[in-house]
C-alpha cells in the first residue's frame, strides 16, 4: 500500500493539539485494515522524520437522526503517532 494511501487525513483538534504540543504526539485517519507497522513507515516516509510509537483507535460511527429516521455514519481508525524527541511535522504549524 502506498504511504498516501495510509495516511488520509490529519486529525486537528483540541484534544490532539494539546497532544501535539505536549508530547509529540500526531493524530491521523487512517483506513481501517491498515497496521501499527504501516502507518509508521508511512509518517515516516511522507514527513521524513523518526517515529519511536504508534498507538491506534478504532472509532465507533455515531447514530444520527434526521426526523424519525435513524442513520448511523461509518466508523473508522485513529492513529496516534508519537516522534522522536525533537523532530517535528511542519505540515501542522500553520493550523
Amino acid at each position: 500500500m502506498d504511504a498516501r494511501q495510509v495516511i488520509l487525513t490529519p486529525l486537528v483538534t483540541e484534544k490532539s493539539t494539546a497532544a501535539r504540543e505536549a508530547h509529540n504526539r500526531y493524530s491521523f485517519r487512517v483506513p481501517r485494515n491498515v497496521t501499527k507497522v504501516q502507518i509508521a513507515r508511512a509518517v515516516e516516509e511522507i514527513f521524513s522524520v523518526k517515529v519511536t510509537a504508534v498507538h491506534t483507535i478504532s472509532m465507533q460511527g455515531k447514530e444520527k437522526r434526521l426526523g424519525r429516521n435513524i442513520g448511523r455514519r461509518p466508523s473508522w481508525k485513529k492513529a496516534v503517532v508519537t516522534l522522536a524527541e525533537g523532530q517535528k511535522v511542519d505540515f501542522f504549524e500553520g493550523v
